[in-house]
């Protein structure tokens, strides 16, 4: 009997699932990258690997992820699946829950172009289930070398890319657009890390420091007061730059003034992110309080690197909601339309 189910799918969900438990990079990239390569396949190559038993044969195809493929063609659920499944998403409460219904698009996003894992198409296709509105892509600007921050001439080609993306989307009688937009480095004296032309080419602009987080209180300071004074830059990024857990260790935080930067925020409209990566929970919440009382609005962002990633939001709603953050005062639950007009304004 022929299969009801997709195995390339199947495994598809399983890598978007350890990528939303914030697996190791290696596991995910087992699942997708064995997606990939079978994609690839001629037309009934599949089936008659899997009943032959020879799909470990080609290059990137485990033992694990073979049997995936058989129990999916026989018209079973993945067993390896079933168990993420089981085990998936998180208990919210019901004021963290109402808050994440009112999101309607995510501010701060990466691609395969600079240092996410992902093609724009498949991120856009996952913010899409998941009821997002809108996605607004940001990969890094070139200083950031290590992320292959986007050229000029990269971000110009994107732009056609996300053109064509998102008139494919209306072809099909979908809602949902990409939003144009860049995570530009705030440099050391305070400017942004791309052309002025370019940047208000773009609908969001996130901003954010990379770089010598150890500087002196008053030199970060500075630095980042200077960056929200700046008419193109519409979001801080991850404030303090700390690391609290996974892979690439921790990291203190930087200093600053909160009251001198949050004060600028407020002063220009600008909003300062509420970052959902695990290892990052971007502003600590005193911090987050500061923000709050000063009168800051807020982006709840997943800094997303992968399509399971755009899962984070709820990290950021617990803690907007811990922080008594009113939903009004949160850009991202704003209509496409709106957000884009509160960004045009700073120019």
């Amino acid at each position: 009997m022929p299969s009801a189910r997709d195995p390339l799918a199947d495994l598809r969900r399983i890598a978007y699932l350890l990528e939303r438990a914030h697996e190791k990079t290696y596991r995910v990239r087992a699942f997708r990258g064995a997606a990939a390569k079978l994609a690839k396949l001629p037309e009934g190559e599949l089936a008659a690997r899997a009943k032959a038993g020879t799909l470990t044969e080609l290059a990137g195809v485990g033992d694990v992820t073979a049997r995936c493929v058989a129990e999916s063609l026989a018209g079973e659920e993945p067993v390896y699946l079933r168990r993420l499944e089981a085990t998936a998403g998180q208990d919210l409460d019901e004021a963290t829950a109402a808050l994440l219904r009112s999101l309607r698009g995510d501010c701060h996003t990466h691609s395969d172009w600079s240092d996410g894992g992902s093609p724009i198409d498949e991120m856009a296709m996952a913010a899409a289930q998941l009821g997002h509105e809108y996605l607004v892509l940001t990969d890094h600007s070139p200083r950031l070398t290590v992320a292959r921050g986007l050229s000029a001439e990269r971000l110009e080609e994107q732009l056609d890319v996300v053109a064509g993306i998102n008139a494919g989307f209306a072809g099909l009688g979908m809602e949902f657009r990409i939003l144009t937009g860049i995570e530009v480095d705030i440099l050391a004296d305070g400017s942004l890390d791309q052309t002025d032309e370019l940047l208000g080419r773009l609908d969001v602009v996130v901003g954010s420091v990379h770089s010598n987080l150890k500087d002196e209180p008053e030199v970060m300071t500075r630095r980042m007061v200077t960056a929200l004074a700046n008419p193109h830059l519409d979001i801080l990024g991850h404030c303090t730059g700390r690391l609290i857990t996974g892979g690439r260790g921790t990291r203190a935080e930087s200093r600053f003034d909160p009251a001198a930067v949050f004060g600028a925020a407020v002063e220009h409209d600008k909003a300062i992110e509420i970052n959902s990566r695990p290892e990052r929970l971007d502003p600590p919440k005193r911090l987050l309080r500061v923000a709050l009382e000063a009168g800051c609005r807020f982006a709840i962002d997943t800094d997303a690197h992968a399509p399971g990633q755009l899962d984070w939001l709820p990290n950021g709603c617990s803690r907007a909601v811990a922080c008594g953050v009113p939903v009004e005062r949160i850009v991202n639950t704003l209509p496409a339309k709106d957000l884009l007009a509160w960004a045009a304004s700073h120019e």
